[in-house]
């Protein structure tokens, strides 16, 4: 008997998550010989949910929510052997890793248009003890994108994080760090800091243009501000993608590498959006490592 999990967070997409998990159990079941639904109460349900469905070795495992919540079911999937496959439908604000599956962004097209015959394998990084498969962000304009409220999230989309990354872009503050990557150790001084997985960053699309979801590396992106002016300058290759360093942006495909910083300063690491573990950061990619329900290309 073929079994799936749907882990649903009911309080994304504007709380409609309970209307579309059940239009997404019909949708299901034309697939697999039992649903079933667990939802989210708190903090690392789903990522309690989907290490039993592991444990109990069920054909596949799809969440239903915004990136915090798949992140927390792919982490669940994360550490087991046994590792089913993985499917979500998207509902929160940006969706990076649905955008770069090519997951349509309506909930209900999305339920509508899935099948089981489109699947990829899916990298995932790991950061100190915890999984991520989109971003990791040091520094205050990460710090004061991580800072947007639920209720902003809620009226303002993706717009919210803009305008708080706009507004920390006009604040000075840069940061001593020392890059390790695959053994080679580098030292920078920037504002922002980011490692990720896929092209997609905060809902655009194309800012890492070269990196495809299962090519089994990271990426390492950083601003080379040593003033306000510097930072407006990165804005505009930021926005048409970065595939090579150049005066304004550092650039770094790696597969292993560890971030420190020189000064003792309370930084807030982000991980999908989340906050993530204290400085230093040890990372790595585990390559195709899930295998994963994908949209239609």
């Amino acid at each position: 008997m073929k079994k799936a999990v749907l882990i649903v967070n009911p309080s994304s997409g504007n709380e409609e998550a309970k209307n579309y998990a059940g239009q997404a159990r019909v949708k299901l079941e034309q697939f697999f010989d039992e649903v079933e639904i667990q939802e989210t109460e708190k903090e690392g349900d789903a990522t309690k949910f989907a290490r039993k469905a592991a444990e109990e070795k069920v054909d596949s495992v799809f969440a239903m929510g915004g990136d915090g919540t798949v992140n927390e079911a792919i982490s669940g999937l994360a550490e087991q052997e046994y590792r089913p496959k993985f499917g979500f439908f998207p509902l929160g604000t940006v969706n990076d890793l649905g955008r770069s599956l090519k997951i349509p962004m309506d909930p209900k097209v999305a339920i509508d248009t899935f099948t089981i015959e489109r699947k990829t394998s899916l990298d995932i990084g790991k950061v100190n003890d915890e999984y991520f498969m989109n971003i990791v962000a040091v520094g205050s304009i990460p710090e004061a994108i991580s800072d947007v409220d639920v209720e902003e999230k809620t009226k303002f989309g993706k717009l919210a994080y803009f305008v708080n990354g706009v507004k920390e872009v006009f604040n000075d503050e840069n940061y001593h760090f020392t890059l390790e990557i695959d053994g080679e150790k580098t030292a920078i001084e920037s504002s922002a800091v980011v490692i990720v997985l896929t092209r997609t960053i905060g809902g655009f699309t194309h800012i890492v243009p070269e990196a495809k979801v299962n090519d089994g590396q990271l990426y390492l992106l950083y601003l080379k501000d040593q003033s306000i002016t510097d930072r407006l300058k990165s804005v505009p290759d930021i926005i048409k993608g970065v595939d090579q360093a150049n005066e304004n942006i550092g650039y770094t495909p790696f597969t292993e590498g560890r971030l420190t910083v020189k000064e003792t300063v309370d930084l807030h690491p982000s991980v999908d959006g989340d906050e993530g573990p204290e400085l230093p950061l040890s990372f790595k990619v585990l390559p195709q490592h899930l295998e994963v329900y994908h949209g239609a290309e």
